[in-house]
């Protein structure tokens, strides 16, 4: 065991925020911790590495064991170039090196015995140098930072220089390479992109220690997470498996404990209706008895409510009126910042109903084509044409779209002079602003409940086309699902940016990647696209080696001196392939667990079809219909055999 957290309580300003915490992390654990915003996770970070003291409660590290923390706004500061920052973590390595260069030379000077003891002396050097990986850790550097969405370009930028996201990144590279026995991760995804977020599970899926994660990127909890620790109302619940196994547990769970508190709710209120009923009596007997069952009543355990899953926050969005059938015409846009070409020649349309998202790195011009389309920024070249009776509803990931100095509601008022005042509270306390909440200013707001207010007014606007920069930014998981399902619901025309893979694979019907100034259409969610995308770099990857053995067997016809192959060359084919055999590999378990995926949705809907078929069956109704009767007796009937091969396929999936 490398950790362990004992019934910690803290409370600030007397308002409890965790009480009874308790849980633990094995050597090898990925564990991810989860709860709404305010929840208490990075409060409960902090108690672990000193930070911040707990009310009550223990802390216990293995004591051969090392932590690594990164809070959501770590950063590194300084003139060094972003390298020699990483650099530094390996300043033990680099000193057993130069250690070694120094006994090298005086080898060269020395004899007999003094020579053999440097000779000794060399090889501890070279020893503890290969334990230490020497002889690959500019190579890990530089994979770390290639990873983390550093081009060589940018390795020697000094830190000086960079934006806060950046500096967050060099910060993580840091930790990574410092390789302690427990990462402890802060929301790591906030400042990665796609490719980065991605280098990154696959880092902590093969990392040699134990992680603990907080975050609300639901794709990166499943592909990394093997435990989950959930953090709600102030208590902590430990689960097995990863977010998606915690979803459908919790689910489960929620409904278990709703059925009992309702059932023990149900039971008080009879108790209390007897008890009633015999006071009423005034007989001496059933006082007695009256008596009897309220000191019965006072001693039931009364269950706490379950919390109820996404009833605080309120999001339905409805076009006030109905767009044309083409809503958004683009051609040949470009766009240059000085010497910066983000794009040129792009070219796409938009359809009604259409849910289009925007992918790509950072930096390759996703937010600026929204931009140039709500003529927030003038194009260099190119048309941006919009449809009949299209209305715009923007969210912007920066809130620019907000009035820093205004109030809450003065923010709704001032957008929306119709409202009432009662209108405006009710809309804000749809969005969990109560009270004196709508008189603070939007400056005063953190990052979360400025996207809440930015929801709030695109909600107002009724707009038939929703334009959105990263909706999910600073949003917890909770809001993120009320958001997804509000767009899902949506009868209008939706574009946005976002590198939320599970938000995408839940609201896109089309994405476009943005990729090398060229956007590629693929007509599907993010599952699709990924296993469209290996099907393309598999194709282009054989395309080259064909052209390879046509170049090598070129080269050997022209010259019989020159050798088949070369070593280098023997182990650049057997990587390559090595390579694609493993995105062959991947792409197929893919495409199984969207079988399986397909297959379980299948089941649930007969299973559920099945049901109804019962309750109408049974019912007054269709019970004396005998040609009812019969037609969905063989309809129930297909079900079960479609069933049955169902569930075979089910388990051969499963496997």
């Amino acid at each position: 065991m490398i950790l362990s957290v004992s019934n910690i309580d803290k409370s600030f300003n007397e308002v409890p925020i965790l009480r009874n915490v308790s849980f633990h992390i094995e050597d090898y654990d990925k564990a991810a911790i989860v709860g709404i915003n305010g929840a208490g996770k990075t409060t409960l970070l902090r108690i672990i590495m000193g930070e911040l003291s707990a009310d009550q409660g223990v802390v216990t590290v293995s004591h051969d064991k090392t932590i690594g923390y990164l809070s959501q706004h770590e950063a590194v500061y300084g003139d060094n170039t972003i390298y020699n920052e990483l650099l530094c973590v390996k300043q033990d390595i680099i000193n057993l090196e130069q250690k070694m260069r120094s006994v090298e030379l005086q080898m060269k000077t020395v004899s007999d015995d003094a020579l053999q003891r440097l000779m000794d002396t060399y090889a501890d050097l070279t020893h503890a140098f290969e334990s230490a990986n020497g002889y690959a850790y500019k190579s890990e550097l530089v994979g770390v930072l290639k990873g983390l969405g550093f081009t060589e370009e940018e390795f020697s930028r000094s830190v000086s220089t960079l934006s806060g996201g950046q500096k967050t990144r060099v910060a993580l590279g840091k930790l990574l390479l410092l390789k302690p026995d427990l990462v402890i991760l802060d929301e790591p995804t906030n400042h990665l992109d796609m490719s980065s977020i991605t280098w990154l599970e696959t880092y902590l899926l093969n990392y040699k220690g134990a992680v603990i994660i907080v975050s609300h990127d639901r794709y990166f909890l499943d592909r990394i997470a093997n435990k989950v620790i959930e953090i709600d109302n102030t208590k902590s619940t430990v689960f097995t498996g990863n977010y998606s196994d915690y979803a459908a547990k919790k689910e489960i769970l929620r409904t278990a404990e709703y059925n009992a508190y309702m059932k023990q709710q149900q039971e008080i209120k009879h108790q209390e209706e007897v008890i009633e009923k015999l006071k009423s009596f005034n007989r001496e007997k059933s006082i007695r008895r009256a008596e009897s069952r309220e000191k019965m009543l006072d001693k039931i355990d009364v269950l706490e409510k379950p919390t109820e899953v996404r009833a605080d926050m309120h999001l339905k969005l409805e076009p006030k009126f109905a767009s044309g059938n083409d809503v958004l015409h683009v051609e040949n846009l470009s766009k240059s910042f000085g010497s910066l070409t983000l794009f040129e020649n792009l070219a796409f349309g938009i359809k009604k109903g259409e849910h289009v998202a925007i992918i790509g790195d950072n930096g390759t011009g996703k937010t600026t084509i929204l931009k140039l389309i709500n003529e927030l920024v003038t194009p260099d070249t190119g048309e941006i044409r919009l449809g009949t009776n299209v209305a715009i509803g923007y969210y912007d990931q920066e809130h620019h779209v907000l009035h820093m100095d205004k109030t809450l509601f003065e923010e709704i008022s001032d957008d929306y002079p119709t409202l009432t005042n009662t209108e405006i509270r009710n809309t804000l306390a749809a969005f969990l602003f109560t009270g004196e909440d709508v008189f603070k200013q939007i400056k005063a707001l953190s990052g979360g409940e400025r996207g809440r207010v930015s929801l709030a007014k695109l909600m107002l606007s009724e707009a038939n086309f929703l334009i959105l920069d990263e909706p999910t930014n600073h949003l917890d998981i909770l809001s993120k699902e009320i958001l997804e399902d509000a767009l899902n619901a949506y009868t209008g025309t939706v574009l946005y940016v976002s590198h939320d893979r599970y938000f995408i694979n839940k609201t896109a019907s089309r994405i476009l990647d943005l990729n090398c100034k060229v956007l590629t259409n693929y007509l599907g969610n993010y599952e699709y696209y990924l296993e469209k995308k290996d099907e393309q770099l598999s194709l282009i990857d054989n395309a080259q080696q064909k052209s390879s053995s046509a170049a090598s067997i070129a080269s050997q016809n022209s010259s019989s001196e020159i050798p088949a192959t070369s070593s280098s060359g023997s182990f650049s084919t057997d990587s390559k392939q090595d390579w694609l055999a493993r995105k062959e590999q991947q792409a197929a378990q893919r495409k199984k667990e969207n079988e399986l995926k397909k297959c379980e949705d299948r089941i649930e809907h007969l299973e559920t079809r099945n049901e109804e078929i019962d309750t109408l069956m049974a019912s007054s109704e269709i019970c004396t219909d005998v040609a009812k009767l019969q037609e969905l007796s063989k309809e129930r009937e297909a079900n079960d055999i479609e069933l049955t091969d169902l569930y075979e396929k089910w388990e051969l999936l499963s496997e």
